[in-house]
Parts: structure tokens; C-alpha cells; sequence
């Protein structure tokens, strides 16, 4: 039994669609190389504002409150920290 594929297809206007998708093939691959180039630009921008800190063992640290971290009765006015904590031991540079 033909199936709908087989039964409608025609040569000529696949060549024409084949050409077609080359062409937004080569757009793509412009488009995700202007993606990557801005990418790049920001995250150089971001690393160059921002302060890299280091922390020792024995350092006091605060840990923002996150949605999922937060107390169930806390209210909009409701602490952005929670801390302090006490580094005990550092893995490796910018983690602990």
C-alpha cells in the first residue's frame, strides 16, 4: 500500500525545498556564531565587574534566602540573609 509520502511526492519541487533548507542552513550556522560573539562579550563585560572573593577556613559567611530556603511564615519585610555560617573547609578556589 502507497503511503501519503510516496504517493505525493515530486521530484523537482524536493530539489527546490532541499536548496532551501541549505540556505537557512547556512543562516543558522551565521546566526549561532553572532549567538556565541555575544556570549562572549558578555560574560567578559559581567567578569570584569564583578569582585572575585576568596574565602579562608574560619571566615564568617551570609547565604541569601532563596525561595525555597525561605521560612514559611516570612513575610514580604522577612530576612534576604541567613547566617552567619563559619567556612570549615575549602575545596577549591571560589568554592566552599
Amino acid at each position: 500500500m502507497p503511503s501519503f509520502r510516496t504517493s505525493n511526492f515530486d521530484k523537482e519541487n524536493n530539489e527546490a525545498e532541499l536548496r532551501l533548507n541549505l540556505d537557512l542552513l547556512e543562516k543558522k550556522e551565521r546566526a549561532e556564531i553572532c549567538q556565541a560573539a555575544y556570549k562572549h562579550q558578555v560574560s567578559k563585560y559581567y567578569n570584569r565587574i564583578v569582585k572575585h572573593r576568596s574565602f579562608l577556613p574560619g571566615d564568617l559567611v551570609l547565604r541569601k534566602v532563596t525561595l525555597f530556603t525561605k521560612e514559611l511564615n516570612a513575610e514580604k519585610l522577612g530576612p534576604k540573609w541567613e547566617g552567619p555560617y563559619k567556612v570549615v573547609k575549602v575545596s577549591k578556589p571560589g568554592t566552599y
